[in-house]
Protein backbone atom coordinates (compact mmCIF):
# COMPACT_ATOMS: atom_id res chain seq x y z
CA UNK A 1 0.00 0.00 0.00
CA UNK A 2 1.78 3.16 -1.19
CA UNK A 3 0.61 6.61 -0.18
CA UNK A 4 0.97 9.38 -2.71
CA UNK A 5 3.04 12.50 -2.25
CA UNK A 6 0.03 14.84 -2.17
CA UNK A 7 0.50 17.12 0.86
CA UNK A 8 -2.41 17.11 3.27
CA UNK A 9 -2.51 20.90 3.34
CA UNK A 10 -3.43 20.94 -0.36
CA UNK A 11 -6.57 18.86 0.04
CA UNK A 12 -9.84 20.67 -0.68
CA UNK A 13 -8.95 23.86 1.17
CA UNK A 14 -10.41 26.58 -1.01
CA UNK A 15 -12.47 25.19 -3.86
CA UNK A 16 -15.51 23.09 -4.56
CA UNK A 17 -14.87 20.01 -6.62
CA UNK A 18 -16.63 19.54 -9.93
CA UNK A 19 -19.89 17.74 -9.38
CA UNK A 20 -23.49 17.98 -10.52
CA UNK A 21 -25.05 18.68 -7.12
CA UNK A 22 -27.26 21.80 -7.46
CA UNK A 23 -25.70 24.01 -4.79
CA UNK A 24 -27.63 27.04 -6.04
CA UNK A 25 -30.96 25.30 -5.41
CA UNK A 26 -29.96 23.69 -2.14
CA UNK A 27 -27.40 25.91 -0.35
CA UNK A 28 -28.29 24.36 3.02
CA UNK A 29 -28.82 20.79 4.14
CA UNK A 30 -32.49 20.01 4.84
CA UNK A 31 -33.99 17.30 6.99
CA UNK A 32 -35.20 15.67 3.77
CA UNK A 33 -31.59 15.09 2.74
CA UNK A 34 -31.46 12.36 5.38
CA UNK A 35 -34.90 10.78 4.98
CA UNK A 36 -34.28 8.35 2.15
CA UNK A 37 -36.20 10.15 -0.59
CA UNK A 38 -35.35 12.09 -3.72
CA UNK A 39 -33.19 14.72 -2.01
CA UNK A 40 -31.15 12.13 -0.14
CA UNK A 41 -30.62 10.21 -3.37
CA UNK A 42 -29.47 13.41 -5.04
CA UNK A 43 -26.98 14.14 -2.24
CA UNK A 44 -25.50 10.65 -2.38
CA UNK A 45 -25.44 10.20 -6.14
CA UNK A 46 -24.33 13.72 -7.12
CA UNK A 47 -21.99 14.61 -4.25
CA UNK A 48 -20.76 11.56 -2.30
CA UNK A 49 -20.37 8.87 -4.94
CA UNK A 50 -18.41 10.98 -7.48
CA UNK A 51 -15.99 12.12 -4.75
CA UNK A 52 -15.39 8.59 -3.48
CA UNK A 53 -15.07 6.79 -6.84
CA UNK A 54 -11.56 5.51 -7.68
CA UNK A 55 -9.83 7.47 -10.47
CA UNK A 56 -10.95 6.37 -13.90
CA UNK A 57 -13.93 4.43 -12.59
CA UNK A 58 -17.60 5.43 -12.69
CA UNK A 59 -19.34 6.20 -9.39
CA UNK A 60 -20.77 3.20 -7.60
CA UNK A 61 -24.41 2.25 -7.29
CA UNK A 62 -26.05 2.84 -3.89
CA UNK A 63 -26.68 -0.37 -1.94
CA UNK A 64 -27.24 -1.43 1.65
CA UNK A 65 -23.83 -3.08 1.87
CA UNK A 66 -20.60 -3.47 -0.09
CA UNK A 67 -19.10 -6.75 -1.27
CA UNK A 68 -15.35 -6.60 -0.71
CA UNK A 69 -12.45 -8.92 -1.51
CA UNK A 70 -9.72 -9.52 1.06
CA UNK A 71 -6.43 -11.31 0.28
CA UNK A 72 -6.06 -12.91 3.72
CA UNK A 73 -8.53 -14.40 6.21
CA UNK A 74 -7.24 -12.44 9.23
CA UNK A 75 -8.61 -8.90 9.30
CA UNK A 76 -8.00 -5.75 11.30
CA UNK A 77 -11.00 -3.52 11.96
CA UNK A 78 -11.14 -0.01 13.41
CA UNK A 79 -13.71 2.74 13.86
CA UNK A 80 -13.71 6.30 15.13
CA UNK A 81 -15.89 9.42 15.08
CA UNK A 82 -14.81 12.98 14.39
CA UNK A 83 -16.29 16.28 15.52
CA UNK A 84 -14.18 19.43 15.48
CA UNK A 85 -14.19 23.17 15.00
CA UNK A 86 -13.14 24.72 12.73
CA UNK A 87 -13.84 22.25 9.94
CA UNK A 88 -10.89 23.60 7.93
CA UNK A 89 -7.65 24.71 9.54
CA UNK A 90 -4.01 25.26 8.48
CA UNK A 91 -2.66 21.95 7.23
CA UNK A 92 -5.88 19.96 7.33
CA UNK A 93 -9.62 19.58 7.71
CA UNK A 94 -12.18 17.30 9.34
CA UNK A 95 -12.64 15.27 6.16
CA UNK A 96 -8.98 14.39 5.69
CA UNK A 97 -8.51 13.75 9.42
CA UNK A 98 -11.42 11.28 9.44
CA UNK A 99 -9.68 9.24 6.72
CA UNK A 100 -6.09 9.51 7.91
CA UNK A 101 -6.89 8.63 11.52
CA UNK A 102 -8.76 5.41 10.74
CA UNK A 103 -6.16 4.33 8.18
CA UNK A 104 -3.43 5.07 10.75
CA UNK A 105 -5.29 3.05 13.38
CA UNK A 106 -5.16 0.03 11.07
CA UNK A 107 -1.46 0.61 10.50
CA UNK A 108 -0.84 0.49 14.25
CA UNK A 109 -1.67 -3.24 14.20
CA UNK A 110 0.60 -3.84 11.21
CA UNK A 111 -2.38 -4.22 8.89
CA UNK A 112 -2.62 -3.36 5.21
CA UNK A 113 -5.55 -0.88 4.98
CA UNK A 114 -8.09 -1.72 2.28
CA UNK A 115 -11.60 -0.30 2.69
CA UNK A 116 -13.46 2.36 4.63
CA UNK A 117 -17.04 3.20 5.45
CA UNK A 118 -18.17 6.79 5.97
CA UNK A 119 -21.13 7.79 8.13
CA UNK A 120 -22.40 11.37 8.34
CA UNK A 121 -24.62 13.00 10.96
CA UNK A 122 -25.37 16.49 9.63
CA UNK A 123 -27.12 19.39 11.29
CA UNK A 124 -30.09 20.81 9.43
CA UNK A 125 -29.05 24.10 7.79
CA UNK A 126 -25.43 23.04 7.28
CA UNK A 127 -23.88 24.62 4.17
CA UNK A 128 -23.92 22.20 1.25
CA UNK A 129 -20.79 23.87 -0.16
CA UNK A 130 -18.96 23.23 3.08
CA UNK A 131 -20.23 19.65 3.01
CA UNK A 132 -19.00 19.35 -0.57
CA UNK A 133 -15.52 20.52 0.41
CA UNK A 134 -15.42 18.01 3.28
CA UNK A 135 -16.56 15.15 1.07
CA UNK A 136 -14.00 16.04 -1.59
CA UNK A 137 -11.27 16.17 1.05
CA UNK A 138 -12.26 12.67 2.15
CA UNK A 139 -12.10 11.36 -1.40
CA UNK A 140 -8.65 12.84 -1.98
CA UNK A 141 -7.38 11.64 1.41
CA UNK A 142 -8.55 8.09 0.69
CA UNK A 143 -6.72 8.19 -2.64
CA UNK A 144 -3.59 9.48 -0.90
CA UNK A 145 -3.88 6.73 1.73
CA UNK A 146 -4.41 3.91 -0.79
CA UNK A 147 -7.86 2.91 0.47
CA UNK A 148 -11.37 2.96 -0.98
CA UNK A 149 -14.56 4.25 0.63
CA UNK A 150 -17.07 1.54 -0.24
CA UNK A 151 -20.15 2.14 1.91
CA UNK A 152 -21.70 4.76 4.14
CA UNK A 153 -24.73 6.32 5.77
CA UNK A 154 -26.25 9.79 6.04
CA UNK A 155 -28.48 11.22 8.76
CA UNK A 156 -29.76 14.79 9.15
CA UNK A 157 -30.79 16.00 12.61
CA UNK A 158 -32.74 19.16 13.57
CA UNK A 159 -30.89 22.43 14.09
CA UNK A 160 -29.14 22.63 17.46
CA UNK A 161 -28.88 18.89 18.09
CA UNK A 162 -25.21 18.77 17.05
CA UNK A 163 -22.57 21.32 16.12
CA UNK A 164 -22.52 21.15 12.32
CA UNK A 165 -21.38 17.67 11.40
CA UNK A 166 -20.10 14.43 12.90
CA UNK A 167 -18.25 11.93 10.70
CA UNK A 168 -17.69 8.29 11.53
CA UNK A 169 -15.24 6.22 9.51
CA UNK A 170 -14.64 2.50 9.96
CA UNK A 171 -11.79 0.69 8.27
CA UNK A 172 -10.91 -2.86 7.29
CA UNK A 173 -7.43 -4.15 6.50
CA UNK A 174 -5.72 -7.49 6.39
CA UNK A 175 -2.90 -8.97 8.44
CA UNK A 176 -0.52 -11.31 6.64
CA UNK A 177 0.52 -12.68 10.02
CA UNK A 178 -0.06 -12.13 13.73
CA UNK A 179 2.70 -9.74 14.75
CA UNK A 180 1.96 -9.68 18.49
CA UNK A 181 2.71 -5.96 18.84
CA UNK A 182 1.51 -4.69 22.23
CA UNK A 183 2.80 -3.16 25.47
CA UNK A 184 3.27 -6.72 26.75
CA UNK A 185 5.89 -7.27 24.03
CA UNK A 186 8.02 -4.32 25.16
CA UNK A 187 11.14 -5.31 27.09
CA UNK A 188 13.68 -3.56 29.33
CA UNK A 189 16.34 -2.02 27.08
CA UNK A 190 13.93 -1.32 24.21
CA UNK A 191 14.19 2.10 22.56
CA UNK A 192 11.27 4.46 21.87
CA UNK A 193 11.29 6.18 18.46
CA UNK A 194 8.95 8.78 16.97
CA UNK A 195 8.51 9.81 13.35
CA UNK A 196 8.67 13.60 13.66
CA UNK A 197 7.96 16.70 15.74
CA UNK A 198 5.28 16.62 18.41
CA UNK A 199 2.07 18.46 19.26
CA UNK A 200 1.50 20.45 16.10
CA UNK A 201 -2.02 19.20 15.30
CA UNK A 202 -3.45 20.13 18.68
CA UNK A 203 -1.77 23.53 18.66
CA UNK A 204 -2.99 24.25 15.10
CA UNK A 205 -6.56 23.64 16.25
CA UNK A 206 -6.20 25.64 19.49
CA UNK A 207 -4.74 28.57 17.53
CA UNK A 208 -8.09 28.89 15.72
CA UNK A 209 -10.02 29.47 18.95
CA UNK A 210 -11.11 33.14 19.22
CA UNK A 211 -10.01 33.46 22.87
CA UNK A 212 -6.43 32.44 22.10
CA UNK A 213 -4.04 35.07 20.81
CA UNK A 214 -1.28 33.91 18.47
CA UNK A 215 0.48 35.64 15.59
CA UNK A 216 1.61 33.53 12.68
CA UNK A 217 0.42 30.20 11.34
CA UNK A 218 1.06 26.77 12.79
CA UNK A 219 0.07 24.00 10.40
CA UNK A 220 -1.30 20.67 11.53
CA UNK A 221 0.91 17.61 11.05
CA UNK A 222 -2.11 15.53 10.04
CA UNK A 223 -1.03 12.86 7.53
CA UNK A 224 -1.34 9.15 6.74
CA UNK A 225 1.49 6.93 7.91
CA UNK A 226 0.29 3.32 7.58
CA UNK A 227 2.55 2.67 4.59
CA UNK A 228 5.56 3.94 6.57
CA UNK A 229 4.77 1.47 9.37
CA UNK A 230 4.50 -1.37 6.86
CA UNK A 231 7.83 -0.30 5.33
CA UNK A 232 9.45 -0.64 8.77
CA UNK A 233 8.02 -4.11 9.25
CA UNK A 234 8.78 -5.39 5.76
CA UNK A 235 12.35 -4.05 6.04
CA UNK A 236 13.03 -6.31 8.99
CA UNK A 237 12.64 -3.89 11.89
CA UNK A 238 11.60 -5.86 14.97
CA UNK A 239 8.64 -3.85 16.21
CA UNK A 240 7.50 -4.62 19.75
CA UNK A 241 4.81 -1.95 20.12
CA UNK A 242 3.15 0.80 18.06
CA UNK A 243 0.86 3.67 19.03
CA UNK A 244 -0.36 6.77 17.23
CA UNK A 245 0.16 9.98 19.20
CA UNK A 246 -3.37 11.34 19.13
CA UNK A 247 -5.67 12.03 22.08
CA UNK A 248 -3.68 12.66 25.25
CA UNK A 249 -0.52 13.46 23.31
CA UNK A 250 2.79 11.72 23.89
CA UNK A 251 2.32 11.61 27.67
CA UNK A 252 -1.14 10.04 27.40
CA UNK A 253 -0.01 7.42 24.90
CA UNK A 254 3.07 6.45 26.91
CA UNK A 255 1.02 6.20 30.09
CA UNK A 256 -1.34 3.78 28.33
CA UNK A 257 1.62 1.69 27.18
CA UNK A 258 3.26 1.75 30.62
CA UNK A 259 -0.01 0.74 32.26
CA UNK A 260 -0.67 -2.06 29.77
CA UNK A 261 2.81 -3.55 30.07
CA UNK A 262 3.56 -2.53 33.70
CA UNK A 263 6.64 -0.74 32.45
CA UNK A 264 8.97 1.97 33.66
CA UNK A 265 9.86 4.30 30.80
CA UNK A 266 12.44 7.06 30.84
CA UNK A 267 12.37 9.96 28.38
CA UNK A 268 15.16 12.41 27.63
CA UNK A 269 13.62 15.89 27.57
CA UNK A 270 16.32 17.34 25.31
CA UNK A 271 15.56 14.62 22.72
CA UNK A 272 11.89 15.57 22.33
CA UNK A 273 11.41 17.26 18.92
CA UNK A 274 9.01 20.12 19.61
CA UNK A 275 9.11 23.09 17.27
CA UNK A 276 9.93 26.50 18.71
CA UNK A 277 6.59 28.02 17.67
CA UNK A 278 4.70 25.11 19.22
CA UNK A 279 6.64 25.50 22.48
CA UNK A 280 6.02 29.24 22.55
CA UNK A 281 2.31 28.88 21.82
CA UNK A 282 1.89 26.24 24.52
CA UNK A 283 3.78 28.40 27.04
CA UNK A 284 1.59 31.38 26.17
CA UNK A 285 -1.60 29.38 26.70
CA UNK A 286 -0.44 27.41 29.74
CA UNK A 287 -0.56 24.11 27.84
CA UNK A 288 1.92 21.24 28.14
CA UNK A 289 3.00 20.20 24.61
CA UNK A 290 3.60 16.64 25.84
CA UNK A 291 -0.16 16.28 26.35
CA UNK A 292 -1.02 17.90 23.01
CA UNK A 293 -2.29 15.82 20.12
CA UNK A 294 -0.29 15.04 16.99
CA UNK A 295 -2.12 14.09 13.79
CA UNK A 296 0.58 12.37 11.77
CA UNK A 297 2.89 10.97 14.40
CA UNK A 298 3.37 7.56 15.95
CA UNK A 299 5.83 5.96 18.32
CA UNK A 300 7.41 2.59 17.90
CA UNK A 301 9.24 0.56 20.52
CA UNK A 302 12.08 -1.55 19.13
CA UNK A 303 15.07 -3.46 20.51
CA UNK A 304 18.51 -1.79 20.29
CA UNK A 305 19.43 -4.05 17.35
CA UNK A 306 16.70 -2.44 15.20
CA UNK A 307 17.26 1.22 16.10
CA UNK A 308 19.71 2.09 13.31
CA UNK A 309 17.61 0.63 10.49
CA UNK A 310 14.37 2.04 11.89
CA UNK A 311 15.79 5.56 12.14
CA UNK A 312 17.17 5.39 8.59
CA UNK A 313 13.68 4.57 7.30
CA UNK A 314 11.89 7.13 9.47
CA UNK A 315 14.33 9.94 8.72
CA UNK A 316 13.97 9.36 4.99
CA UNK A 317 10.37 10.52 5.48
CA UNK A 318 10.97 13.12 8.20
CA UNK A 319 14.43 14.28 9.32
CA UNK A 320 13.08 15.07 12.80
CA UNK A 321 12.43 11.40 13.54
CA UNK A 322 14.46 10.39 16.56
CA UNK A 323 14.89 8.26 19.67
CA UNK A 324 13.29 9.86 22.73
CA UNK A 325 13.74 7.33 25.52
CA UNK A 326 13.98 3.75 26.69
CA UNK A 327 12.10 1.09 28.58
CA UNK A 328 14.24 0.79 31.72
CA UNK A 329 12.35 -1.94 33.54
CA UNK A 330 9.12 -3.32 34.90
CA UNK A 331 7.00 -1.32 37.29
CA UNK A 332 5.41 -2.50 40.53
CA UNK A 333 2.71 0.11 40.03
CA UNK A 334 -0.43 -1.01 38.23
CA UNK A 335 -0.32 2.22 36.23
CA UNK A 336 3.31 1.93 35.12
CA UNK A 337 5.72 4.84 35.39
CA UNK A 338 6.99 7.55 33.02
CA UNK A 339 10.12 9.47 34.04
CA UNK A 340 11.12 12.63 32.17
CA UNK A 341 14.83 13.40 32.63
CA UNK A 342 15.71 17.06 32.08
CA UNK A 343 18.55 19.48 32.67
CA UNK A 344 16.96 20.64 35.93
CA UNK A 345 16.03 17.25 37.32
CA UNK A 346 13.40 14.61 36.76
CA UNK A 347 9.62 14.69 36.84
CA UNK A 348 6.93 12.10 36.31
CA UNK A 349 4.36 12.28 33.52
CA UNK A 350 0.97 11.31 34.87
CA UNK A 351 -2.28 10.89 32.98
CA UNK A 352 -4.33 14.08 32.89
CA UNK A 353 -7.93 13.93 34.07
Amino acid sequence: MVESAVPSSSIAQDSIFSCSFPFHRHPRVRLEHGQGGKLMGQLIEQMFLPAFAPPGQPPGIPHDSAAIAVPHPKLAFSTDSYMMRPFFFPGGNIGAVSIYSTVNNLGMSGAYPLYLSAGFIIEEGFSTKTLGRIVQAMGQASLQSGVQIVTGDTRVVPTGKIDGIIINTSGVGYLDRDRGMSPLSARPGDVILINGDLGRHGVALMAQEPERQWEGTIESDSAPFASLVLHLIKSGVEVHCLRDITRGGLAGVLNAIARGGKLTIQLEERSLPIRKDVREACKSWGVDPLYTESGGRFLTIVPPSSVKLALEILRAHNPRSCAIGTVIGRSDRATGLIKLQGDWGNRFLENQE
